[in-house]
């Protein structure tokens, strides 16, 4: 269990703190290279940040293996993370926002908004396990159960399985896999692959019962993160 952060952060501390934790749950660690391209800034600022974080011991940084984070870093990052999720669901739930928009939405609140607030909305919500995206909510105490899934561009051809956490934030692509049917929750089987990365056929059971085909690219496919289930679909 890691504890609630303190607060006391500025908005651009909570920011790195925030994209170092996705970037490290991605690949282990987080680059400086990355970092500057989420955050859309220069490398040689985030090689700045990342010094006076690592001096206020939120980061541990290894020359050529990236930065860590600390059991305090992620104790701040998991907070944000909860106070970011918090927002998008009760944007959708609660106030009838598109999921393709409550990104930025939720991205400008954070850091604006009291932990008193975040619990109202979180108790409003019936404390949801999941953002909108399929994303887990680390709790009020700061656990957080990240899902074993696998990405849709690695499952085998005749495979089920149910979408889970969609890992794009690009608006037009979200409100595109909407209007396919594809959101976390989603049952479909894997009916068809073209070679050397080609696009990747799969079958959607809709909630009228009709099966329908969806083609989608492989780079998009990569993005779309599932658990493998039993039977086939339909």
């Amino acid at each position: 269990m890691v504890p609630p952060a303190q607060p006391g952060f500025s908005r651009s501390t909570e920011d790195y703190l925030k994209t170092i934790y996705e970037l490290e749950l991605a690949a282990g660690a987080a680059q400086t290279s990355a970092i500057a391209e989420a955050l859309e800034v220069a490398p040689p600022s985030v090689s700045g940040m990342v010094k006076r974080l690592s001096e206020s011991g939120l980061l541990e940084h290894a020359p050529y293996r990236g930065v860590q984070l600390t059991r305090s870093g992620k104790r701040a990052a998991l907070r944000i993370v909860r106070r970011h999720r918090i927002l998008e669901t009760y944007l959708t739930s609660k106030l009838g926002y598109d999921w393709d928009s409550v990104h930025g939405e939720a991205e400008r609140l954070e850091h604006a908004v009291s932990d008193e607030l975040i619990e109202r909305m979180a108790m409003a919500l019936g404390n949801p396990r999941n953002d909108p995206h399929g994303a887990p909510i680390p709790t009020k105490d700061g656990d957080v159960e990240e899902p074993e899934t696998v990405a849709l561009s690695d499952v085998s051809v005749g495979a089920v399985a149910e979408l889970r956490v969609v890992k794009d934030r690009n608006p037009e692509v979200l409100r595109y896999l909407a209007s396919l049917g594809l959101r976390p929750g989603v049952s479909f089987e894997v009916v068809g692959r073209q070679p050397f990365s080609g696009p990747i056929t799969i079958r959607v059971q809709s909630h009228t019962r009709k099966e329908t085909e969806k083609v989608i690219g492989n780079e998009l496919a990569q993005s779309l993160h599932c658990v493998l289930g039993q039977e086939a679909v339909g």
